[in-house]
């Protein structure tokens, strides 16, 4: 059953699992994705013993912002400040953390940010904290070819076209960044059903702008934006998963992530996964969160 709890400027629509004792794991999900990436790591992390909150992000589901006045940002400090007031909301003082993607970002950032709030931290992907101030550096061919979707947020025609061709977008990065990736219409069009978010368009939108320097942020969380633009490292258990097929982040993306992490760190390299690991390898990320569960226990 979908929950709803007031936390910062949203009201937060989320899953809870398992036991309300239990050790607390927060997953999080990224674009274009929903809280459906990780049902059966829910299942499997509920089954032993762990308190799993799995919300959906600003402007997706049935997430709200509380006032039309807020903006609708996108950039990678609001959603960190969305996740720490949720365990706020909560009463949920330390966590585990797993995400990807947008998810996985703000991870990162509240475990470098707020170590005190996190336990330990599951990432697909690698450390992702954006370096706003290089953006505008050009990186080879190859790898500005697999960021074409955001170049085309960066028009006005480009917004049009996620405005009218939101379903047919996301189905279509879901078959381009995980290529192995058997699903059916029926799981996309489940997930897809979040993206009818009357917020939707305008905080993807902000998100692929104003990583590029090409918009404002919120004022409101400008003094964490400007901490990050150390791209601070992290001081905590960590494990990176790494789809080996990944069709927007190569492998090569996450090689030197060691140096991001001061604590125990373990990357591991899942071959024939793409972008979405929890969804795709749920066993896998469900085993990780529960290795560092052990790690800190012992």
């Amino acid at each position: 059953m979908t929950k709803t709890i007031r936390a910062g400027v949203l009201d937060v629509a989320y899953e809870e699992s398992g036991p309300s004792h239990g050790t607390p794991v927060i997953l999080l999900h990224g674009f274009p994705y929903d809280i459906h990436a990780y049902d059966e790591v829910a299942r499997i992390l509920a089954g032993e013993g762990l308190r799993t909150i799995v919300p959906y992000l600003r402007g997706y589901g049935p997430t709200r912002f509380r006032s039309r006045e807020t903006p609708r940002s996108g950039q990678q400090a609001a959603l960190a400040h969305d996740l720490r007031d949720l365990m706020d909301a909560l009463g949920v003082q330390r966590a585990l953390l797993g995400g990807f993607d947008w998810g996985g970002r703000s991870c990162c950032i509240v475990s470098a940010l707020w170590p005190e709030r996190v336990i330990g931290v599951v990432l697909g992907g690698g450390y992702t904290i954006q370096d706003i101030a290089s953006a505008a550096k050009p990186v080879p061919p190859e790898r500005e070819l697999l960021w074409w979707y955001q170049y085309y947020m960066h028009g006005e025609r480009g917004r049009a076209g996620v405005e009218n061709y939101r379903y047919e977008l996301g189905k279509l990065l879901w078959r381009l960044w995980s290529p192995n990736w058997k699903f059916d219409e029926a799981t996309y069009a489940r997930t897809a059903e979040s993206f009818d978010n009357p917020d939707f368009v305008d905080v993807v939108v902000h998100s692929y702008r104003h990583r590029f320097g090409l918009v404002p942020g919120d004022p409101a969380v400008e003094d964490t934006e400007r901490r990050l633009a150390s791209r601070p490292k992290i001081d905590l258990p960590a494990i990176v998963l790494h789809g080996h097929d990944n069709g927007v982040v190569p492998v090569s993306g996450s090689e030197e992530d060691a140096r991001m992490f001061t604590a125990t760190f373990e990357r591991r390299v899942l071959p024939a996964i793409g972008h979405n690991v929890p969804q795709e390898a749920p066993e896998q990320f469900a085993a990780a969160i529960l290795r560092i569960r052990r790690q800190v226990q012992n």
